[in-house]
């Protein structure tokens, strides 16, 4: 398993790969706005302190989404660090 930000239209997205069969799992988002940028870490309950806007740069909404460790809340997930 793998973890890694893959570029998309407006931002970037946080994808957790099994590399054995290849599914993709989206675990975390960053994307641009006229304020700034939005940042989300994935959770499978209600926990709005893991989505946040505004924030000022790019590197500190993913720091913000990867302090969340969200790829952990999957099987295999564990002791995973970003690529």
């Amino acid at each position: 398993m793998k973890v890694f930000w893959r570029e998309r239209k407006r931002g970037e997205r946080l994808i957790l790969q099994d590399e054995d069969n290849g599914h993709e799992e989206e675990v975390g988002g960053v994307r641009e706005t006229k304020s700034g940028f939005d940042a989300f870490a994935k959770t499978f309950s209600y926990e709005p302190g893991r989505a946040m806007k505004g924030i000022a740069t790019m590197e500190e909404a993913k720091e913000f989404v990867e302090s969340f460790q969200p790829w952990e809340l999957f099987q295999g997930g564990h002791g995973l660090s970003v690529t």
